[in-house]
């Protein structure tokens, strides 16, 4: 099972977490003219378990989330609507933002 990698922030406009699947860190993907690259100073941080990812999300202000398993549990929990998932190479990526 893939390891999920935490990171989170306090910003000036609340809390931003950032989580990816560990085997896409260091990564670059393409969709054509976009691109996603899931740097290790922006995604690298605590390797979790699932509960704690969902709690992340859960408080969150806002949330970038990349990865196959990272996506389907912020899916699978609601954060995240299938339909606006994109596609890059076969990894997923999400954003989650709370107004």
């Amino acid at each position: 099972m893939t390891d999920l990698l935490l990171n989170v922030r306090s910003t000036e406009k609340g809390r931003l977490v950032s989580v990816c699947d560990a085997d896409v860190l260091g990564e670059e993907f393409e969709a054509g003219d976009v691109s996603l690259s899931v740097t290790p100073e922006f995604y690298d941080g605590e390797a979790v378990d699932e509960q704690q990812v969902v709690e992340s999300l859960a408080r969150c202000s806002v949330a970038n989330i990349v990865g196959t398993r990272a996506v389907g549990l912020a899916i699978e929990h609601g954060f995240v609507e299938e339909e606006n998932v994109l596609d890059f190479e076969g990894t997923r990526h999400a954003q989650l933002l709370w107004m």
